[in-house]
């Protein structure tokens, strides 16, 4: 999977993010707020957006990982128009369906009083986040180490899908394809360690009616964990296809 086309559609979740957020305060405005109607108490009848958005923070901040120093989140505002009559019973918080982005979370807040409403309240995490780069330039099939890893500081609503946040998460992984200098790693675009690799001496291992046969064996090709590969058994010279389920370890397929 390209980059490219992890921000293109990183991109498209926010745009509708944010309309799906903006449509839907809007909508709930349309709500007759209490003071409208007729014999209404007042100012008093009609929700605190500002403690509306205070439970939106704590829904939110229960709904995104722990915040690092760097890090704040910013709730709303919702538009100054919403007007929502006061809810008879505490107002429930929820995340909002729909795609996760990453540093962003939508919270619905609903009223299931006499005179039920819903609203949607964006949040979004301001600040920067560590994040795994390309000290330099990958080629393809590059076995990671740590001389080609780096970590800097980036903006957390400007991240692609899938970023490693960790070096360690990328050590002794493969690049799947070129990956320039610079670039975020994502996990889209490394390989899992090789289980078996050619010529290595495996262990077969075979479901016969229920019992467990195990058998030496030679990896005649390399293979990532869960991947086919071809094993030639020593015992009767046949060659057979299995699957490598973990280090030195082939279960072959009949």
């Amino acid at each position: 999977m390209l980059l490219r086309s992890s921000k293109s559609r990183h991109a498209l979740v926010c745009s509708g993010w944010l309309a799906l957020s903006l449509t839907a305060a809007l909508a709930s405005s349309a709500t007759p707020a209490a003071s409208d109607a007729p014999g209404a108490a007042g100012p008093a009848a009609i929700e605190n957006i500002p403690e509306l958005e205070a439970i939106a923070r704590v829904e939110a901040l229960r709904q995104l990982p722990p915040l690092t120093e760097k890090q704040r989140i910013e709730v709303g505002p919702l538009p100054p128009q919403v007007r929502l009559a006061r809810c008879e019973h505490p107002v429930k918080p929820a995340r909002a369906p729909g795609l996760p982005t990453p540093g962003r979370v939508l919270i619905e807040l609903r009223c299931e009083g006499h005179a039920p409403w819903h609203v949607y309240v964006p949040v979004k995490v301001v600040g920067t986040t560590p994040v795994v780069t390309a000290a330099h330039a990958i080629i393809a099939g590059t076995v990671l180490t740590a001389k080609d890893l780096a970590t800097q500081q980036h903006d957390l609503t400007a991240l692609p899908p899938g970023y490693l946040d960790d070096p360690g998460i990328a050590l002794g992984l493969t690049a799947a394809r070129a990956i320039a200098g610079g670039s975020i790693l994502t996990n889209q675009e490394l390989l899992g360690l090789k289980a078996v690799q050619h010529g290595q001496t495996v262990t077969l291992v075979a479901d016969a009616g229920g019992i467990s046969v195990r058998m030496e064996g030679r990896a005649l090709t390399d293979g990532l964990v869960n991947q086919r590969v071809k094993v030639m058994n020593l015992s009767s010279g046949r060659v057979v296809e299995g699957i490598a389920r973990s280090a030195q370890v082939v279960e072959i397929i009949f």
